[in-house]
Parts: C-alpha cells; structure tokens; sequence
C-alpha cells in the first residue's frame, strides 16, 4: 500500500525502485545442503556439541526438538561446511543472499537484527564520534551507542498522539536536524516502523549524503520488500548504505537469526569496519541451525517469494476488505497514511484501531486471548497489529479473526484509561548514554527516582521504544505512565525488576 502512486509529494519516487530476480543458482542452498551431507554421513563424532548428534541427547529434548535438528547441530569450521577449501558452502550462501537483496556483502547474524544494530554503531566510531539518530529507535541501538562511545543527538520521529503510534523521520526533519548538529558521520534511521508504515528512505538517503553522512536502516520487519514490487521499496534500493534485517521476521527462517546487508558500491574501509565489528560481537560456536535457516530462507524468498506474495497481497486485500465491512472493525490504515513521515504501507502488517470497540488496544488483545486464543504481535494504547505470512491461507484466517472480533465483550468508554495509555514526552537528556551506562549506580523505590537520571534504558512494552534513555531524567508523568501500561496488561522492559517497585539511578555525587 503506497501514498506514491496518488499524486502526493511522494510521486515518482518508485521509479528506481528494483526487485531483485532470483537466478538459477538462487534455487539452491549450499550451506543447508553441507549440513545435510555431513548429517548423513558416516563421521565418527570425536568433537562438540555433547549430544553427538543427538545420540546422547535429553529424550524430552529429541521429543520436541526432533533427531534431524540435532544431527545438523553442529559445531564451526567443520571441513565442507565453513572450513575447508574456498569459497566454504557458508560463503557461498551468504554471496548468494547478498545477490537476492542487492546487497554488496551480507552477513549471517545469529544473535538477531540487534546484533547488527550495535555492529553498526562499533563499525561508526571508526569513521568519526557525531551520529544522528531517531528518537524511537530499538533499544539495541541505544545498547550500541553507549558500546561504541558514539555522541549521539536524537531526532523524534513523527508522533500519532491519537493513536499512541511513533512513525518515522521526515526528510525535511533529518535535514534540519543535520544542520543544527554539523559533523555527523552517520544517521540511523527506523523503516519500516513496528506497525508495518514506511518511511522516505530515498528522501532520507539523499538529506543525509548531501550532509556528508551516510544512512543506516533498521529495516528489520522489511526483510520481504526486496521481493515484489508492490511492498515499499527495500531500503538498499532506495539508497541506504546499511541495512539490519530481521530476516526470521518476515521471510521465514528461525527466531534470533538475521542479516547485515552494506550497499554494493559501499566504502572498503566500511565493509571492513563492519566486518570486525561482528568478528567481535560474534560467538565462536555460532548455531548451525540458525545460519541454516537463513540460507533456507533466502533460497525460498529467491526462488518462490514472488509468486507466494502474489498470493498472500490478493489474500491480504480480501481480508482487508471483509474489516471493513465488519461491525466493529476499522483499519489504521487512512491514519498511519495521513502522517507526513509515512510513503507506504506494509500489507502484510495489519492494524486495527480498537475505539470501536469501546477498548483500549492492550485490553482488546488480552479480550482476544481469552476468548479466542488469538495473539497479536503488538497492542498499544489504541492501536493492535497482526503479522500476516507469506503462504499463509488468509481466508481461514479472516474468518478465524473476524469470529474472534465478535466474541469480543461489550466495551465500556476507555477516555480516562486510553488517555493514561498516552506515552509522556522525552525527557531531556542529562547526561550523555554511553557516561550514564558506565557510571555509579543506586537502586532506589520508583517513587524516589523522580527527577533522578536514568541508568537503563526503560521500555514499555509493546511497542519497545524507549521510553528513557540512560542519561535521561525520570519525569513523575513516566512512571504514571509506567504503572498504566503495567495495570493494563503491558511491561516495562529494562527495570531491575517486573513490578516496577525499584529503579536503578545514577548516584547523586
């Protein structure tokens, strides 16, 4: 779903826009494959891991888990695998999945898109200390910052007070925001947004090149883009320098598996900052089974995600149809659209307003468990958002969701309990992230904390934006906001402790 074709300010910037076609070497997967012949073969297991291929693994664990998993569960730098001659079958997949998202290099990562967030913060701090970063940006950036000893200045992103949503950065904010703080090396930026909306990464792109900058993109809910031309543009194409992908998000390989991808006519000194940063952060008995399922997944996105996206954006545009037609349903689609920082729309990402139903977002998505053993990938204060996959039969699910919908109890009006659910404005900062991160602390009652500076990064959750960031000052608002999300049903990621009682400050002195 894309504003760009209705003659707004956007229009004619999907020209350049490219879809990466697979070749015939994309219909294989040498990597997976490795791991098949080694699990098949007759090698006599003298090394890790302890279950030996499952022969001495927890029977419950075989139960679940399943004996082929364990046989491929292996450890690095076996010979054929990722040891051996050149280019090793790990090699081979990761230049094939540089090839299906037009990437220069891409890397495997197994510790999630997070660990390519604070790769790129480390890969920076090579290239200078000044970034400019989006307000809402994941925690992991934040983590990376304070890792990487960036001086970072933060750029709010476009706020629906309304519904509770954070969207993203406009070009014409970054370029102000450039302009008052000369010197960055770098912008971060966040497209798509946890609500599947999209952002001007061509506009971005080009604000933060004229600045002497370069781009990188957290895309990790747009690993599917790359592969029909209907989904917003991937950020590579639009002219990103690096791009984080959570690649088991929406292209199907398991949790806490990702991508690192640069630009192909990025910098050598980038590339080869970018590649020690994960050498450190890299563990040394890294998951087959996880770099497995990426060669797997590209090689399925590369070879069938065309023709499954035809299917799943018809499915998607009937099913958002019969919403709205349903009593009680209505999109965000019109609302998230109308914000300037947004160009398009994910359809694979389904949001719902839920002040027809006289809810709040957190109480309509408990009411769904409940009542229907529903889970949605994130309930905010007005606003509810389903993930969609690609193959997935979304006629049965429309009818699943939309008899769940009318399980739901009558609501009640919700102004005083929504309007609680209203996150508070950022707090100035006091002290810069990677100095607070590093500094004395004092584990304090929350109610003493207000006025103290933060020591962690506080997130309600969902969404899991931060909400304070270390160095930022507890304001009495955020905690009331706090204690609302947690009596709502929510959390609060990043406190010492789930009730919220206690918080880690800076200490005074």
């Amino acid at each position: 779903m894309d504003r760009r074709s209705d003659g707004s300010r956007h229009a004619g910037r999907a020209e350049a826009r490219v879809v990466h076609l697979p070749s015939s070497d994309q219909r294989s997967a040498p990597y997976l494959d490795a791991l098949r012949a080694y699990a098949q073969g007759p090698n006599l297991r003298l090394n890790v891991p302890g279950h030996k291929g499952g022969v001495v693994a927890s029977p419950s664990a075989l139960e679940i888990i399943g004996h082929d998993a364990f046989r491929i569960d292996v450890p690095p730098l076996l010979w054929g695998i990722d040891g051996g001659s050149q280019p090793t079958a790990l090699e081979r997949a990761r230049d094939l999945a540089a090839q299906a998202w037009g990437a220069g290099r891409t890397w495997f990562l197994t510790n999630g898109a997070s660990q390519g967030n604070v790769a790129a913060c480390l890969a920076l701090r090579g290239l200078g200390e000044r970034v400019v970063v989006q307000r809402s940006a994941h925690m992991s950036v934040v983590d990376g910052l304070a890792l990487a000893g960036l001086a970072a200045d933060f750029v709010a992103p476009s706020v629906d007070a309304a519904l509770g949503v954070a969207h993203g950065l406009t070009p014409e904010a970054l370029d102000a925001a450039l302009r008052a703080r000369p010197g960055a090396v770098a912008v971060i930026a966040v497209s798509p947004s946890y609500h599947g909306a999209a952002s001007d990464v061509r506009g971005l792109a080009e604000v933060a090149h004229r600045h002497g900058a370069l781009l990188v993109v957290d895309e990790a809910w747009g690993a599917h883009f790359a592969f029909h031309p209907a989904l917003p543009e991937p950020a590579l194409s639009a002219g990103a320098d690096v791009v984080v992908s959570s690649t088991h998000k929406m292209a199907g390989s398991l949790t806490q598996s990702a991508m690192l991808h640069v630009r192909p006519d990025a910098p050598s000194d980038l590339v080869q900052l970018l590649d020690r940063a994960l050498r450190v952060l890299r563990s040394t008995s890294e998951s087959s089974l996880l770099l497995g399922s990426l060669d797997a997944a590209r090689q399925h996105m590369a070879s069938r995600g065309r023709a499954l996206l035809d299917e799943t954006l018809d499915g998607a545009r009937r099913l958002r149809r019969a919403l709205e037609e349903a009593r009680g349903a209505r999109l965000a689609d019109e609302a998230f659209l109308a914000d300037a920082s947004v160009v398009a729309l994910d359809p694979l990402r389904l949001s719902l307003d839920a002040e027809p139903l006289r809810m709040t977002g957190l109480e309509a998505a408990e009411h769904l468990r409940a009542t229907s053993s529903v889970d949605v990938e994130v309930a905010g204060a007005r606003v509810i958002t389903a993930v969609l996959a690609l193959g997935e039969d979304l006629d049965r699910l429309g009818q699943d969701l939309l008899a769940a919908l009318a399980r739901l109890p009558a609501g009640r009006p919700e102004g005083r309990r929504l309007a609680a659910l209203q996150a508070p404005a950022w707090s100035p900062a006091r002290a810069r992230v990677r100095d607070a991160l590093l500094s004395p602390i004092e584990l304090v009652p929350a109610e003493d904390a207000v006025g103290r500076i933060s020591a962690d990064v506080l997130a309600a959750y969902p969404p899991g934006i931060p909400n304070a960031l270390p160095g930022e000052e507890i304001s009495a608002e955020l905690l009331a906001y706090f204690d609302a999300v947690l009596a709502a049903g929510g959390a609060v990621h990043g406190a010492p402790s789930p009730a919220l009682d206690r918080l880690r400050v800076l200490r005074d002195g």
